[in-house]
């Protein structure tokens, strides 16, 4: 990763002292970091400040406070640690963990990231999730949901990256997913939780600031040119319901400091 240069636009961090891990646990309240044992100090230095960087862009593209990006300290990061062949970015609801590999995860923190605050959700938005179950595949497969005003703007989401505006059918975000899909012999790009946080991503790079190293990859990639990524109208109606979700989201975290976990 230290050959690789990484673009950042955003505000101004007030202060320039080196950032490490433990002040990144501290600062969002993380449940726990792991960093790799083939981590090096200097790999770990220039990490721990592009990691910072990309959450602290985060939350403010979000209008959140620092809990929203730790779950309410339930959410844990692993970096270069907890590999799988083939990907370099994931997440394991089992742990409550999201993992970045040392050379090949960054770009992928708001995807990953999104499918953390997805499966957070599930059991605060319906009443009849398993502990495995997301929020949008527990909305696409109509569970019971829990009545709450913001819960309401969480299923807006849901319903325009899903559904067409009319809501009558599936998007073509959807359609394109799923004909892919069905050429390439898999079950990946039309999952709920893969649509959703695509879009999230969509929503992270349109945003006011430019960081490389939080998102990458929804403009001008093969994948966004297949259509694998919102476009046009759906994708502005798609960054207008986040953002009016994580506004009220933001607003109700710092009017009502509920104990972690919750």
């Amino acid at each position: 990763m230290l050959s690789r240069k990484f673009y950042r636009r955003g505000p101004s961090r007030q202060s320039q002292q080196p950032v490490t891990f433990v002040d990144i646990r501290r600062q969002f309240g993380f449940r726990s970091i792991s960093i790799g044992r083939w981590v090096t100090q200097e790999e770990r230095d220039r990490a721990a400040g592009l990691f910072h960087d990309a959450l602290a862009d985060l939350m403010w593209i979000l209008r959140g406070p620092e809990r929203l990006i730790s779950l309410r300290q339930t959410l844990s990061f692993q970096y270069g640690i907890g590999g799988r062949p083939g990907i370099s970015a994931f997440y394991d609801p089992s742990a409550r963990s999201f993992s970045l590999a040392k050379n090949a995860g960054p770009g992928s923190i708001a995807h990953e990231w999104f499918h953390a605050l997805d499966h957070y959700l599930a059991d605060k938005a319906f009443s009849d999730t398993h502990r495995g179950m997301y929020a949008s595949e527990a909305w696409l497969r109509d569970a019971t949901p829990v009545p709450h005003p913001l819960n309401d703007r969480l299923f807006a989401c849901f319903r325009s990256i899903m559904l067409d505006e009319a809501s009558d059918n599936p998007s073509d975000l959807v359609r394109i997913s799923t004909e892919f899909d069905k050429e390439n012999g898999c079950f990946y790009y039309s999952e709920p939780v893969e649509l959703c946080a695509r879009a999230f991503e969509a929503f992270v790079q349109d945003s006011a600031v430019t960081n490389n190293f939080l998102v990458s990859g929804t403009k001008a990639t093969e994948e966004a040119r297949i259509g694998l990524y919102p476009t046009g109208s759906h994708r502005r109606r798609i960054n207008a319901v986040f953002r009016e979700y994580f506004s009220c989201l933001g607003s109700a975290l710092r009017a009502n400091p509920a104990r972690p976990g919750r």
